[in-house]
This record gives structure tokens, C-alpha cells and sequence, in this order.
């Protein structure tokens, strides 16, 4: 009887004794299991996570003279950005002259108000195409000079796309033409675009080599 007493006890106490071991032994396999799907999860974050080139550059300005836009300060892509067109214009040192016929023409006021225009900018070189002596009498006529540069207008925002071969109508009433691709555009053929999707705050600037005359 005592003996049977004796052989009791010891199996209990073995039972006592594994039975910490098995709970451990589960808990430790519950937690790697549970752990398992964060790392999942993370890696395949990481996978998904970085946006491609082509998304962060697709809508940048593009062009030969875009080199030559200051990279800091109000005259930079970023500086012209927060501007409205006309007042972003006058801080580009190679639109001085464009700047000038604006202001001539009375039109600061008009382009910085006006909402989701594109305007074709001619560079300083461009106006410098034309003989001085004309250049001085377009100046003076303050009805033709603003002809001139409102044909430069067009009343909406115009992509790179729509410019692959499109025809608008400008705030002059008259019509342009564009054609091209990629980074290659001319407007009526013969003014070719040197710095394109130029952002200001109510406009999209495209700086062309030459002066566009209405018909």
C-alpha cells in the first residue's frame, strides 16, 4: 500500500515537472508563428513601396535653355512655380525683353489674373531676330504690340501631349499651330520651343527661339 502511495506521488510530480516544459514549448512556437506575417508583410512593403522613375520625372520642364534657368531663388523653376506668369516672367534675366513689351502693352495685370493659361514666351535672342528699327516701332504702337503678345496667349493649360499636333485659338482671336513629340516641338513652324512645361501659378510657359506674328 505504501509502496503504490510512494509510485503516485512520483508520476505526479513528473507531470508537475514536464508541464511547464510543454507550455513553453508551445508559446515559443506560437510567438514565431504569429511573428511570421509581419515580416511578410514588410517585406513586401518594401517591394511595393518605391514609385518608379518615369512617375516622379514624367512633368518636368524639358529643353536646351531649360540649363540656363537659375537653380535657386525666384527666377528657379521652383520660384517661378509660386508666381503668377507675368511677375514669374520678370524674374527669368533671358525674358527682360518680353517683360518690357508687356508692361508697354499695359498686360501685367491681364496675364497675372487670368486663370489656366499656356503662353508661348519669346527669349530676349528671339525679339533680338527682329531689325532694331521695327522692333523700336512695334514698341510704340501700343495697339499692335499688344496683337503681338496676346497671340502668344492660348486660354488654357496645354501639355506636352497636346502639343504633338494641335490648333488654338489665342486671346487675339487668332489661331497657332504646334506639332512634335517627346521634347521636339515648333509652333507654326517656324518658332522652335527651347525650354517647355514651364510651370507658374495660373500658367503653363513654353520659351520659344522666335517671335510669333498674327496674321
Amino acid at each position: 500500500m505504501n509502496s503504490m502511495k510512494i509510485r503516485r506521488t512520483a508520476i505526479a510530480v513528473t507531470a508537475a515537472a514536464l508541464l511547464p516544459l510543454s507550455l513553453a514549448a508551445c508559446s515559443d512556437s506560437d510567438s514565431a508563428t504569429k511573428a511570421a506575417p509581419p515580416n511578410a508583410a514588410g517585406d513586401q512593403a518594401q517591394t511595393t513601396a518605391t514609385p518608379t522613375d518615369d512617375a516622379m520625372t514624367g512633368d518636368q520642364p524639358f529643353g536646351p535653355a531649360c540649363a540656363g534657368v537659375p537653380k535657386e531663388g525666384a527666377g528657379s523653376f521652383d520660384g517661378m512655380a509660386k508666381d503668377p506668369v507675368a511677375t514669374a516672367a520678370s524674374n527669368n534675366p533671358a525674358l527682360s525683353t518680353l517683360v518690357t513689351a508687356v508692361k508697354q502693352a499695359g498686360l501685367v495685370d491681364t496675364l497675372n489674373n487670368a486663370e489656366n493659361i499656356t503662353v508661348f514666351a519669346p527669349t530676349n535672342e528671339a525679339f533680338a531676330k527682329i531689325p532694331k528699327a521695327d522692333l523700336d516701332k512695334v514698341l510704340a504702337d501700343k495697339d499692335m504690340l499688344t496683337k503681338i503678345l496676346t497671340y502668344h496667349v492660348v486660354g488654357e493649360k496645354l501639355t506636352p501631349k497636346q502639343l504633338e499636333n494641335g490648333t488654338f485659338e489665342t486671346l487675339q482671336k487668332g489661331t497657332l499651330t504646334t506639332k512634335g513629340s517627346g521634347e521636339d516641338y515648333t509652333v507654326n513652324d517656324t518658332s522652335k520651343v527651347v525650354c517647355g512645361n514651364v510651370k507658374t501659378s495660373n500658367a503653363n510657359v513654353y520659351i520659344v527661339d522666335t517671335v510669333l506674328m498674327p496674321k
